[in-house]
């Protein structure tokens, strides 16, 4: 990355970049990782690993010129902030269950935020990035308010939330709701669903790429079914792809060849 930044040698496009200008690319990287893991490919993943660990070195060279901080100094405040955090690990601390190390956990990050200047009026939902996927930061948000008992019970409290944040999103277009209204529902439909996942054990984020691979999935073996026939998805053909969208879902069987 240093000879890529060369002033005199280096790469022009390289040389042009910026925090921001390179946000995007990581953010790629990382839901490429993602990717890899979702398929299992080691292959992949290595690479993609690799190409993650080329945006930590890309910002840390700028911060470097900046005068900022350099790789180095990432490496040892992670390894810095692991050991703190595991004084279970690295130090003489007892802490006999996971339930006991989450706990400590959060009591050390309590610390960090503190030595930081966030001191003990902050929010406890400060800190939970914005620039999160929502379906992420939702499930996050609603940990930490689940840490002082702000949570259901059990997960039937959470069905009837679902439900009845199914009944206002109908009401809103029953009602001819302003548009804004709408949009405010379906939030708020969505966030219980996140709920309902989280008090299922599921994580929606992974739950919600997952099906939107299915539907390209299916979606695919509908149009190659249907070139078969010599048709084209259309309104025209309508029932034959709803036929056909429900050959796709049964498991285990090749209807569509």
């Amino acid at each position: 990355m240093a000879r890529l930044r060369d002033p005199e040698r280096g790469c022009p496009w390289d040389l042009q970049q910026t925090f921001r200008t390179i946000l995007p690319y990581t953010l790629e990287e990382a839901y490429e990782v993602a990717e890899a893991i979702e398929q299992e490919d080691p292959a992949a993943l290595r690479e993609e690993l690799g190409d993650l660990l080329l945006q930590v070195a890309f910002h840390s060279r700028i911060a470097e010129e900046a005068g900022l901080f350099d790789f180095g100094q990432v490496v040892q405040g992670i390894c810095d902030k692991l050991i703190r955090r595991h004084p279970h690990v690295f130090a003489e601390l007892d802490l006999p269950d996971l339930d006991a190390v989450h706990a400590n956990w959060e009591r050390e990050k309590s610390r960090e935020r503190a030595a930081k200047g966030k001191g003990a009026t902050d929010s406890l939902l400060a800190g939970v990035a914005a620039a999160l996927p929502a379906l992420v930061r939702a499930e996050k948000l609603q940990r930490r308010a689940a840490r002082v008992a702000f949570d259901w019970d059990d997960i039937a409290g959470v069905f009837a939330k679902v439900e009845e944040e199914l009944g206002e999103c109908r009401a809103t277009l029953a009602e001819q709701t302003d548009p804004t209204e709408r949009v405010h529902e379906i939030g708020d439909l969505l966030f219980s669903c996140v709920n309902l996942a989280r008090h299922m054990g599921v994580d929606a984020e992974q739950a919600l790429r997952a099906a939107n691979r299915r539907f390209e999935r299916r979606f695919g073996q509908i149009e190659a079914a249907l070139r078969v026939k010599g048709l084209e998805p259309g309104p025209a053909v309508r029932d034959e792809m709803e036929h056909l969208w429900n050959l796709a879902k049964m498991d285990g069987r090749n209807e569509l060849s």
